[in-house]
């Protein structure tokens, strides 16, 4: 059980200095503002420090695992498939893709992912998704960033995917929304959370074959009535925060190519591997 100490047990005497530096340094009001979130910022990390995403032991930042955790995290990165970003064992030509894209082509791009969904990221998703803990989408999108490198090139329009208006008044937020608002502000990008909307309230797809989700998501989604006015000519990517079988990207993916975009990709923080230990 974690115990709080009151504030009297502790000095305060070298925050409220590092708030008066600032203050004296330059710009008093734009300082006077900063020094104050810092002051705020201090004492919140002395009233509930920050802890472990996954297991909650205590961390020396927020936003982040212990480093027991991190190292349990499974990247995905090269050689993979080039088309749905599945992580290939060796290496088999830049132009090799996976048998699951030669079988059923996708009819977005690319899809990167930065995790392979286990243990540890089912346990950030769950939290992030279920959890009222909008704030982990900031951990998430500095792996996402990275994982998606390729696809930040010429400056594309990054559009979450969306929850029916009735599940996202009960959740509160949209964790995918949540996710692109983080990668965009991390490497300042455009988001659009309304170019794309949920038309019809589905069913959760946990525990749907793969036909299921698909037949669960058909014309479930329609495009704003400017979209190309606000999309611009910019190419489309897609934000999610776990690809299963990508029936819910393909599904918004075709909307978007119907309604006039040229083309889409797709990022998501973690994604299923067939023959991984999976959570689900």
């Amino acid at each position: 059980m974690m115990v709080l100490r009151p504030f009297g047990d502790v000095s305060l005497s070298p925050l409220m200095e590092s708030v008066e530096e600032l203050v004296k340094s330059d710009g008093w009001h734009r300082r006077l503002g900063k020094g104050a979130r810092r002051l705020g910022g201090m004492l919140l990390d002395l009233a509930y420090p920050p802890v472990c995403l996954k297991c909650e032991v205590p961390t020396a930042t927020p936003d982040a695992l212990c480093p027991n955790c991190f190292a349990a995290l499974r990247p995905i990165t090269a050689p993979l498939c080039p088309r749905l970003g599945l992580p290939f064992e060796v290496a088999i030509g830049p132009d090799a893709v996976s048998a699951e894209a030669l079988a059923d082509p996708p009819p977005f791009g690319r899809a990167r992912a930065a995790l392979v969904y286990d243990e540890v990221a089912r346990t950030i998703v769950s939290r992030l998704k279920y959890g009222d803990r909008p704030e982990l989408a900031r951990f998430c999108a500095r792996l996402m960033a990275g994982a998606g490198h390729e696809l930040w090139e010429g400056a594309p329009l990054l559009v979450p995917v969306p929850l029916h208006p009735a599940r996202q008044r009960e959740r509160r937020y949209n964790q995918s929304g949540e996710l692109a608002l983080a990668l965009g502000r991390l490497i300042g990008l455009a988001v659009d959370p309304d170019l794309v909307r949920r038309t019809r309230q589905t069913r959760q797809q946990v525990g749907l074959s793969g036909d299921g989700r698909e037949r669960n998501v058909a014309g479930a989604f329609a495009v704003h009535p400017d979209i190309l006015l606000r999309a611009k000519g910019r190419r489309v990517v897609l934000v999610d925060d776990v690809y299963t079988t990508g029936a819910t990207t393909k599904a918004v993916t075709r909307t978007l190519l119907k309604a006039g975009i040229e083309a889409v990709d797709v990022v998501t923080f973690a994604r299923v591997v067939i023959g991984a230990d999976l959570p689900i």
